[in-house]
């Protein structure tokens, strides 16, 4: 198996991983395109960490045929670690020292040439918008100012495929916002990312593709909306004011479930155009005109716990997405 024959950055096949009697990692295939952002959902202590740990040479898979940028993971940790960069649960600044001097630090452990680090870390901080505290303690630096310094960090050895485990934990919701962005900008410049994130949101918004990890292994894989297409409850609602119209609507309409209070029909759907032109056209053939008509669509929260069942405490508490039409 090779990676870079198919367009893959990331090809895992067979990934085994226990620790002592516990499998952590049972078996899981993955293969991440180029440019893409790929998204691992799953519990806590459904094995996230592990994998990313794994992939980026951390610790030694059990077994399996594992590449990462084209290169053999087993055969080629240095080629792996050259082309990956890691930014972790749990931030790598070193809060003693200034946002430069953190910059200037990693330029060191890539080797890059005095000129060339201070020509990186400038515009790493200038990207990131840190030039203005860059001569700050990073310990005076704010959660989403440590958590773009520590990804500016990460970019200084120029990597094609980048690792973030959780980067959003702690941050509020205009930092996390901000942090999407940058990884957005990160992916339109080329760049693979491999996301770990128990904010179904967050996935949602920024995966290419999405796989749930649940008990060591890999239970469902696709995009966002393939996913929720799997989770049965969605449904369109048609509200009325006339009684008249809702007592037409509920003879032409088929498979509907009444709610003679409201005035209210509620039709099994997926959401798709398709299916929202016919109800639109059995109306219309109908002669009946509704005050509002409501799709519902399983979301993220949905699938989260219909594939991994009650484990996922930490997970929200699901609901259904809404879309109005009136």
């Amino acid at each position: 198996m090779t990676s870079t024959s198919n367009g893959l950055a990331i090809a895992a096949k067979g990934l085994h991983k226990a620790f002592g009697e516990k499998k952590v990692l049972d078996g899981i295939d993955l293969a991440v395109p180029q440019g893409t952002i790929f998204s691992l959902l799953g519990p806590n202590g459904a094995g996230k960490t592990t994998a990313v740990k794994i992939l980026s040479t951390l610790i030694a898979a059990d077994s399996g045929e594992l590449y990462v940028g084209g290169h053999d993971l087993a055969a080629e940790p240095q080629a792996v670690r050259a082309a990956i960069g890691v930014t972790g649960q749990f931030s790598a600044v070193d809060g003693l020292i200034t946002g430069e001097e953190n910059m200037l630090l990693m330029a060191d452990l890539h080797h890059l040439s005095r000129t060339e680090g201070r020509r990186t870390a400038a515009e790493l901080l200038e990207r990131f918008d840190l030039t203005d505290a860059a001569k700050k303690p990073a310990s005076t630096y704010s959660g989403g100012m440590k958590r773009r310094l520590d990804i500016a960090m990460t970019l200084v050895g120029d990597p094609r495929i980048i690792f973030l485990d959780e980067p959003t934990t702690g941050l509020d919701p205009r930092a996390r916002h901000n942090m999407w962005g940058i990884i957005r900008e990160l992916v339109s410049g080329g760049v693979t990312v491999f996301l770990t994130t128990q904010y179904l949101e967050e996935a949602d918004e920024l995966a290419d593709r999405i796989a749930v990890l649940s008990d060591g292994r890999l239970v469902a894989e696709g995009s966002a909306d393939e996913l929720k297409r799997r989770i049965p409850g969605g449904h369109v609602r048609i509200r009325f004011t006339d009684p008249t119209a809702y007592q037409a609507a509920a003879v032409a309409l088929r498979e509907v479930t009444r709610d003679d209070e409201s005035l209210s029909l509620q039709i099994p759907s997926d959401g798709s155009q398709r299916e929202l032109r016919s109800i639109l056209d059995w109306l219309d053939s109908a002669g009946v005109e509704a005050d509002e008509l409501t799709v519902h669509t399983p979301d993220l929260d949905d699938v989260f716990f219909a594939l991994t069942g009650p484990t996922a405490g930490s997970a929200a508490v699901p609901n259904q997405s809404k879309e109005t039409v009136r």
